[in-house]
């Protein structure tokens, strides 16, 4: 069967979501550009994808450095015109529970990275995929992006800006025949998700949750939404009257350990 997408670029590809969804899309006559941050995890992901058939270039970039990231993504491009534009590249943290509000500088890199640096990875190819009139930017928020928690508000803020940044563009993108897809998955396993101290309910497995997630972006679901109870939980609370939603949220107890 002949791949859905035959020239791929994933961030956060060193591991987690992003190294399993470029493995679930590897395959001969593929052309993949990874990008991730932790050259050992990197290089791994990379040859798995080599094994599988595809032809991979990699690059160590932090997303959040915008010009570093919209130089090798326009020279990818040149080469291998991009049909398919993941920004995964994620992080998360928060404050100690007993701490009141979050630290500036925890709150400032999940921004850079979360939202400012899905950013940096879809301004740059837009105007060239909306140039050929086809493609599809897929953007990875979270549950997390449809109400504040508590003990993460710099991680909520910054799903809740890329949730919003992409469905801005969807409609606008349309009409050149470019999709956007946005996607706020619940909790599954990743080095991520192992910081987290706290309840998972509904958690499972990274491969499980690449696998929804692919299928959702090959029949060009505009959004992929996931577990429903968790879902239909956090929309709940944010459609909820405050002083209801507050109580409810205070109540929970989790912490992000830092990376």
């Amino acid at each position: 069967m002949r791949a859905p997408f035959r020239v791929i670029v994933i961030t956060g590809a060193s591991s987690g979501l992003g190294a399993a969804l470029a493995l679930l899309y590897a395959g001969p006559g593929v052309a993949m550009g990874l990008i991730g941050r932790d050259p050992e995890r990197l290089a791994a992901s990379a040859a798995a994808c080599r094994t599988a058939g595809a032809m991979v270039e990699s690059a160590l970039i932090d997303v959040a450095d915008g010009s570093m990231l919209a130089a090798w993504l326009s020279d990818f491009d040149d080469t291998y015109p991009v049909e398919l534009l993941i920004a995964n590249a994620g992080t998360s943290a928060g404050p100690d529970p007993d701490t009141p509000g979050e630290p500036l500088a925890i709150t400032e890199r999940q921004l850079s990275t979360n939202l400012l640096g899905a950013v940096h990875t879809i301004a740059p190819l837009v105007p060239r995929l909306c140039a050929r009139r086809r493609g599809r930017i897929v953007a990875v928020a979270s549950v997390a992006a449809f109400r504040g928690l508590p003990y993460s508000p710099g991680y909520c803020a910054s799903k809740a800006g890329l949730r919003a940044y992409a469905e801005a563009l969807r409609p606008q993108l349309m009409s050149y025949g470019v999709g956007v897809t946005v996607v706020c998955p619940g909790f599954f396993s990743s080095p991520m998700t192992d910081r987290w101290e706290g309840s998972r309910p509904f958690l499972v497995s990274t491969e499980r949750a690449a696998r929804r997630i692919k299928r959702g972006i090959d029949r060009g679901a505009r959004r992929i939404h996931f577990p429903w109870p968790l879902v239909l939980a956090t929309r709940i609370a944010d459609l909820a009257p405050a002083a209801i939603s507050d109580a409810i949220l205070r109540r929970m107890h989790f912490h992000i350990r830092s990376p």
